[in-house]
């Protein structure tokens, strides 16, 4: 289950597509690369699924979560990257102040903008690595390899993987 159900979330009209943010000066690709190999996450969630045979569900997401007070950093990250869209978080059940995520799901999104922004602008520190593995699985899950028995047990591998690199020792 994703972090945005657990939690009240309400996404924005904003995307990168539409109302882009007024005022600001543009990112450049090798500034969101940095921030991402900072504060993203690239991300494998398997889900239960009614209505799929396996009843399970592979989705491959990209986000960022900072504090809402960062929203206008995010809106731009979006608008740079031309898809995606901006969730309001409240984490008032923990004491928290509001976040705002950046989240992109769509596979075509994800296989045909997503990755192919950080292959052109890599990543540099430990997250290429996960990115690198990620990549595969957006491949696979767009490729619909997903859909037969040995391709859902590779993503699985896969996403272990991922969250084997994301352990902090």
């Amino acid at each position: 289950m994703s972090e945005v159900s657990r939690v009240h979330s309400s996404p924005e009209k904003f995307s990168g597509r539409r109302d882009e943010p007024k005022n600001n000066k543009a990112l450049s690709p090798e500034y969101i690369a940095g921030f991402v190999d900072g504060e993203g996450c690239f991300c494998v969630s398997v889900s239960k699924h009614k209505t799929l045979k396996r009843r399970l569900e592979v989705r491959p997401q990209f986000e960022i979560e900072l504090r809402d007070d960062d929203e206008m950093i995010l809106k731009m990250i979006c608008k740079a990257i031309g898809c995606g869209n901006i969730y309001h978080l409240n984490y008032d059940k923990y004491g928290w102040r509001p976040h705002v995520k950046y989240k992109v799901t769509a596979i075509d999104d994800l296989f045909k903008i997503v990755v192919p922004f950080f292959r052109k602008y890599p990543l540099r520190a430990k997250k290429a690595k996960t990115f690198s593995i990620w990549s595969r699985v957006v491949e696979m899950v767009y490729k619909k390899k997903h859909l037969k028995y040995g391709g859902f047990e590779r993503i699985i591998k896969l996403r272990d993987k991922i969250r084997e690199e994301n352990k902090k020792h």
